[in-house]
This record gives structure tokens, sequence and C-alpha cells, in this order.
């Protein structure tokens, strides 16, 4: 915090994929203090966060970065019957994965190349498909971990790395790393509000960068903002009536998202 002494909140933001942003609809908070009052730790939570998704998401995948590639959390998904993409942390030590026969599996990919190991375990006890790449964009190789086929699973996640401009949106343009409350309850009523704000700001922005931007004329300007960007900043001029007609083209989108989300019952 601002004071120097008063530690912060760590959020755990669970979200669905939107044109290469993320939409929130589920988080978790916490810190060193509220871990030792409530004596757990930080997994906890993380497994927290689960409970409920199956019926909610079914058989799409969850993705994960590589605070999540640890043998706790793997075991907890498979338990739960959740397909998963997960980001390998191989910053520190290597995650121990052998083959059929107990050899260990070195995991080594040049740039420009893929390597994929299929059917491989994963410290002795949960078998996973493993696909690295070493892209000229990246200053490092990106390994996953998934029960999903490996050439399915590696674009699912290059496709989450789009979503940090989400979570970069949410940071600058809505203030969230300001958010500066000293009491946890009144921390997340805040960001509740925030992350409402921005789900709503992402869906009126972005019908309305349809709407200001459509036709081959009109790509190299889309290119330029998102539709968040063009919604708070404005560097485009647009009307009300256009952003009336964008409000109701939002609403039916936001509805269909519910509707999708909601079971149906027969």
């Amino acid at each position: 915090m601002k004071d120097g002494k008063t530690r912060g909140f760590w959020v755990l933001v669970l979200a669905t994929p939107f044109r290469g942003r993320a939409i929130p609809f589920h988080f978790l908070t916490y810190s060193s203090r509220t871990i030792q009052q409530e004596a757990t730790s930080r997994n906890l939570y993380h497994f927290r966060a689960l409970q409920g998704l199956k019926a909610l998401i079914g058989e799409k995948p969850l993705v994960f970065d590589r605070e999540f590639s640890y043998l706790e959390f793997l075991l907890h998904l498979v338990a739960k019957g959740m397909h998963f993409v997960i980001r390998l942390n191989l910053s520190h030590q290597a995650p121990i994965f052998t083959d059929s026969a107990g050899k260990p599996v070195e995991l080594v990919v040049s740039p420009g190349e893929k390597v994929v190991q299929q059917g491989v375990w994963y410290k002795g006890q949960v078998r996973v498909n493993v696909v690295g790449c070493w892209e000229r964009r990246f200053g490092e190789p990106l390994w996953v971990m998934t029960d999903l086929n490996p050439e399915q699973a590696l674009p699912i996640y290059l496709e989450r790395m789009n979503l940090e401009e989400g979570f970069r949106d949410m940071k600058t343009l809505l203030g969230m790393g300001k958010v500066m409350n000293k009491s946890q309850r009144n921390m997340e009523q805040v960001l509740a509000l925030l992350m409402l704000a921005y789900a709503i700001a992402l869906l009126v922005g972005e019908k309305l960068r349809d709407r200001l931007f459509c036709g081959a004329e009109g790509q190299q300007k889309r290119q330029q903002y998102s539709g968040l960007f063009l919604l708070l900043q404005k560097p485009v001029k647009f009307s009300t009536h256009e952003l009336a007609l964008a409000l109701l083209d939002a609403l039916g989108t936001f509805r269909n998202l519910v509707l999708c989300l909601v079971p149906t019952h027969v």
C-alpha cells in the first residue's frame, strides 16, 4: 500500500475470452495475512476457485499460467474431470516428466521449433501431453501440459496470452492497480464494480468499433484501437445515435452470453 507497510492482496480472476480480451465472471482475493488467519494455504484458494465450474463450462478446457503448474492442483483438476491447458514453470526447477518405462523426459526445443511429448507422466502421478515451441517473438521457450491433443492445446494457450491485454486494460484504463482499500471486504466490493464496469465497457466498445470501422476501408483503423480504448479515450468521434445502437447490440450479446451459461432443464 501507499504507506509502505500494509501489504496488499492477490486477486485471482476467472474470465472467458471475447475478441482477444477477457470478460471476468468470478474472482477471489487473498493475502499472506488472510492465509495465516485461516490456517490454510494459497493452494486452497486455487481449489476454491474451481468449485462449481465443471457444471458451468462442461467440456471446455481451463487455461492457466505457470503458477498453477504444481502437482496438487493438477490432481484436483483430474479428480474434477476438468480439461486443462497449463503453462509449465521452468524458471527454477524443471518439472519431472517420465515416459511409460519410467525414464526421464527432457524438455528441449530450439528457436523456431515445436516439440511434442505425448503420454508422459508428470511426477509419476498424472499422465499428460506436453508441447513446447520457441517462436521468434518469445524471449524463451513456451511449454504447456494438457489432457487435450497437444496440437489443439498450444493454439488455445497462445490465445490466452492475448487475454493479458484485457487485464492490462483493467489496470491502466480503469485503475485496478490503484485500488487501495485496507479492508478486504471493501476492496472486493470495489473490484466487483470495476470488473462489472469493464465487462459492460468492453461489450459496448466492441460493438461501437464494429459500427465505426466496418468494411475493408475501416480495417486499418480497426486494428489501431480496442473497443474499450475507443469508448473510454474517444480517439475517434462518434455520435450519440451510434453509441445508442452500440448499447442495444451489446445488450443482445450480453443476453446470449447469459443464456449460454444458464443450464437448461427439461
